[in-house]
Parts: C-alpha cells; sequence; structure tokens
C-alpha cells in the first residue's frame, strides 16, 4: 500500500512544489527591485485572479473522483465522459471570464484596493493574465482526469513544464525586456498555453484508445450530469470558502498598509510551500480512495487512509521543524526591503504552527473528494469560514491588529479537520479505526 500511496504521491508532490517555487520566485523578482509597489502589485493581481481561477478548481476535484470510481468499475464509457463534461464546463467558464473582464476587474478592485499605484500595476497585472483562463481551467480537467486514472506522471511534467517556463519567461521579461509587473503577468499567460499544448500531446499519445467510448448520450446522461453538478457545486462551494478566506487575508492586509501587504504576501508562501507539498499525499489519496471506493474494497480503504495521516503527520512535524530553524533565512532571500524584513519578524511565530494546525485538514480532503463525499466536506468549509474565521478575525482585530488574521486563519484550518474528523464515519459509510485485516 505504502508503494502505490509514494507511486502517486511523489510526483504529485514534485508537482505542486513548483507552484509555490513560483511564486517564491516572482516575489523575489519584485522584491528586489526599487519600488515595492511592484510587489504588492503582483500580490493584489493574484489575489484577483487566483479567486477567479480557484473557484474553478472543483473541476480538477471532482473531475479525479469521478474518473477514479468511473476507472476502478472499469468503467470506459464514464471515464471519457467525465473529461468530456469537465472540458465542456471548463471552456464555459473560460469564455465567461474573458468577456465579463470589464466588469469584474471594476469589482474587484473595488473590494480589493490597495494605494493608486500599486492598484494600477496590479489591473495591468489582471488584464492580461486573464487571457490565460481557457488553458488554465482545461488543465484543471485534464490533470484531475490524469490523476483518476492514477497518472500522476503527466500532472507532474506539465506542472514542471509550466513553472519552469514560467520563471524562465518572467526573467528574460523582467530583467532583459525591463519590464515589471506585466513581465510576470505575460510569462505566466504563455506558459499556462505550453502546458495545455503538453497536455493535449499525453493524451493523444497515451489515451487516445478511450475516445471510442465517447458517445454523445452518455456525456449528456442526466442522471451523471446530475451527479457531476452536484459534487461539482459542493466542492465549488468548498474551494469558494478557501479562496474567500485567502482574499481576505490580503485584501485586509492591502486596507493597512502596503508594508503590511508586502510582509503578509512574503508570510503566505510558507503556508503555500507546506500546503502544496502536502497536496501531494492528498491527491495520492483522491485516486487510490476513489479507486477502491469503486472497487467496494473497505478493508483497503482502511489501510490507505491510516497511511496517508502518518504520511501527514510525518510532513507536518517535519516542516514544523524546518520553519523554526530555517524560517528567517528564507525571508531574507525573498526580499532585501529592510522595512519588510523588520516586519516580518513580528509575525513569523505563526507560520511556525501553520503545518500543524493544517495538515489533518488537508489530508482528510483528498480522502473526501476521492470517496466524492462532497456534501459534507462544503459543510465543514462553512462552519470553519463563516463560524470562526471572520467572527475570529472580527472579535480581536482591535486588539492583536494584524495578528488577528493569523490567529483567524489558524483556527479556520484547525476547525476543518476537527469537523471532518468527526464527520469520517458518515462520509465513508464505515468505521475507519476499524483494523485492516
Amino acid at each position: 500500500m505504502n508503494k502505490h500511496i509514494l507511486r502517486l504521491a511523489v510526483p504529485n508532490i514534485l508537482t505542486n512544489i513548483t507552484v509555490p517555487l513560483l511564486g517564491t520566485f516572482d516575489l523575489f523578482l519584485m522584491g528586489h527591485l526599487q519600488s515595492h509597489h511592484y510587489l504588492g502589485a503582483v500580490s493584489l493581481g493574484n489575489t484577483v485572479i487566483h479567486f477567479l481561477y480557484w473557484n474553478f478548481a472543483f473541476i480538477r476535484m471532482s473531475n479525479s473522483g469521478i474518473t477514479a470510481q468511473a476507472f476502478g468499475s472499469e468503467n470506459h464509457s464514464e471515464v471519457i465522459s467525465s473529461l468530456a463534461r469537465a472540458l465542456l464546463l471548463a471552456l464555459g467558464g473560460a469564455v465567461l471570464l474573458i468577456v465579463l473582464q470589464t466588469p469584474i476587474s471594476w469589482l474587484a478592485f473595488k473590494i480589493v484596493s490597495g494605494e493608486e499605484v500599486v492598484e494600477t500595476l496590479a489591473k495591468q497585472y489582471f488584464h492580461i493574465r486573464i487571457f490565460a483562463a481557457p488553458a488554465t481551467l482545461a488543465l484543471f480537467a485534464l490533470n484531475g482526469w490524469f490523476i483518476g486514472l492514477q497518472n500522476s506522471i503527466f500532472p507532474m511534467i506539465i506542472s514542471i513544464l509550466v513553472n519552469v517556463s514560467n520563471i524562465g519567461l518572467n526573467l528574460l521579461f523582467v530583467r532583459y525586456f525591463d519590464m515589471k509587473s506585466d513581465g510576470v503577468a505575460w510569462g505566466t499567460l504563455v506558459a499556462q498555453y505550453i502546458g495545455l499544448t503538453t497536455a493535449v500531446i499525453f493524451f493523444f499519445s497515451r489515451y487516445n484508445y478511450f475516445l471510442k467510448h465517447l458517445k454523445k448520450d452518455l456525456i449528456l446522461n442526466i442522471d451523471q450530469l446530475k451527479r457531476f453538478f452536484h459534487v461539482n457545486k459542493d466542492i465549488f462551494i468548498r474551494t469558494f470558502g478557501v479562496i474567500l478566506v485567502l482574499s481576505f487575508f490580503t485584501m485586509e492586509s492591502a486596507s493597512k498598509s502596503t508594508l503590511v501587504l508586502d510582509v503578509n504576501a512574503i508570510m503566505i508562501q510558507y503556508l503555500f510551500i507546506f500546503s502544496f507539498f502536502l497536496d501531494g499525499f492528498a491527491l495520492a489519496g483522491e485516486a487510490l480512495i476513489g479507486k477502491y471506493t469503486g472497487q467496494q474494497k473497505q478493508e483497503l480503504l482502511r489501510k490507505c487512509i491510516r497511511l496517508l495521516f502518518f504520511w501527514g503527520t510525518a510532513i507536518a512535524i517535519a516542516f514544523t521543524l524546518v520553519y523554526a530553524l530555517l524560517g528567517k533565512e528564507f525571508l531574507y532571500f525573498l526580499t532585501s526591503i529592510e522595512d519588510v524584513r523588520e516586519l516580518a519578524h513580528d509575525y513569523f511565530p505563526w507560520v511556525i504552527f501553520i503545518p500543524l494546525a493544517g495538515f489533518v485538514a488537508f489530508v482528510w480532503d483528498g480522502i473526501y473528494i476521492g470517496a466524492t463525499a462532497s456534501k459534507l466536506m462544503r459543510n465543514a468549509m462553512i462552519i470553519a469560514c463563516l463560524g470562526v474565521f471572520f467572527p475570529v478575525y472580527l472579535i480581536f482585530e482591535k486588539t492583536l491588529h494584524n495578528h488577528s488574521l493569523y490567529l483567524a486563519l489558524l483556527l479556520f484550518f484547525l476547525t476543518r479537520g476537527v469537523i471532518q474528523t468527526l464527520w469520517a464515519k458518515k462520509a465513508l459509510g464505515f468505521n475507519i479505526v476499524k483494523n485492516a485485516r
């Protein structure tokens, strides 16, 4: 079982870790320019873009779980139909974002505001990045489908290629073409289409035989469409909750000052690095839990869950120690702006506890998605978001100021983990603590 988990998790880790590395590199480029406005602009622009794009991340999550269950039950028609539905949804969403970009931008920057110069640069960044929507959303669909087929290698190669290309293009545009935050946006745009082209090539080179099972009436099957949109609806709400919390974190940072925005943009990278690393095991959980659910093998499900939490605990402890011992050196690497470095020290103790606070929720997310227990995952998110994060921030903001954002964020993750643990038997339909034979 460990071999199966690691075979899926390690490529997923390599896939995911390139994402925060890209964000870190962007901050490095902007953090060493003469003006800190560019650092704030990329942070603000990314907040809006990520809020839009990651609200469509349900396409990947639901597609991986549904595909894994169809693959486990050897239903080839449903395997290819699930991809077709996800791609249609991705294309429709991308067209909508591009067509509505002007009103979206107007509304977004009314909500996510900053200093005038920072906001102007962030809007420029947004109107470039939005044209990557077709590639970004299609990659959600394709990568989720590959993972559902127990293939983590293709998403790994695609992600590494996208992010290495992105880093190279950003460096080219910023350092050699003397562009600023707009150079980062153009680099990301081009890299996304490089990734989509690669994914399409992979599909036709390995999985084109599924096309013979593709039938229009199966894609539009009412029962399957209901299930598809039911799962997507719940995961959309769950993902919206995560993005709402992280976007609010940035919005409130910007409302305090550009300096606080810059500091919090750097501090949140510690969360992203840990979460994308641990998500490798969550994605392995999606694939394996989905497969064993499709095969109705409870003993393997129990064993898989126990091992996923073993690895999750080990990773959380390791990251806590690394952040405690070496975290400040990473801060100095990211920025040479002395004011940012000095203020960041005040908030550094919070990031040390992020891994321990968050790992349970991350592992359960993968398990719940694989089991398509989307409704319970959604409800846990609503409670943690509306019942914990926002009340805690509002209660303590006057006394703890910026520290209240970090307190609310840690309690948000802890709450989700506790609730999902309590609801696990209901979500999976059996008692997970029973020993597997």
